[in-house]
């Protein structure tokens, strides 16, 4: 069965975006940490995102030019199958891209059973939220950014529950990054 796998840039205070979506406060990634991005991206072939998360995710990627120092990673971006979850839109946007409508439960289970690599997550902040709460996630990258936003959007508002996690690593970056690795227990 294939693993679901969130990677996330979140703040030292739990926040994953500000208040708009911003991002500017992510830290840039020195060249370690992108070996890691590249390696985790080669070990899935298919992207989630949430709708709202794909209307920025999937244009960035494709309007790269070939002389960008992330060209390469760019055009792993633009290559790999990507599913965007969606009550709104009627037909995909963007090069290999296809929609998901149905119950995100039974489209979970449906993927995680498919033959293939690993399923990556990138988010938005409410799909990804709703992929936490209902425990689907087996294995979570975050990169904890050096920095506290005091307000914005959340990935951990779960409903009635608690999650146990167990670490798999955690491994600081020059650049300030921390990427703590759990996996989800199931027990």
């Amino acid at each position: 069965m294939r693993k679901l796998k969130l990677q996330v840039q979140i703040s030292v205070d739990g926040y994953v975006a500000g208040p708009n979506g911003e991002e500017d406060w992510i830290v840039k990634s020195d060249e370690k940490l992108w070996q890691l991005i590249n390696e985790t991206a080669d070990s899935s072939d298919t992207i989630l995102l949430g709708r709202k998360m794909a209307e920025g995710f999937i244009p960035h990627f494709e309007t790269f030019k070939t002389d960008s120092p992330v060209f390469s990673f760019a055009q792993k971006m633009v290559n790999i199958q990507k599913i965007i979850f969606t009550r709104t839109l009627e037909k995909p946007f963007g090069k290999n891209t296809s929609l998901a409508k149905e119950n995100l439960q039974d489209e979970i289970a449906r993927l995680k059973n498919q033959n293939g690599k690993d399923i990556l997550v990138y988010g938005g902040a409410g799909f990804v939220s709703s992929l936490i709460a209902g425990g689907h996630i087996d294995e979570f990258l975050f990169f904890v950014n050096p920095v506290m936003i005091n307000k914005g959007m959340r990935i951990f508002d779960l409903p009635d529950k608690r999650q146990k996690l167990s670490l798999i690593s955690a491994v600081p970056y020059k650049c300030g990054v921390t990427v703590l690795r759990y996996k989800l227990n199931r027990e």
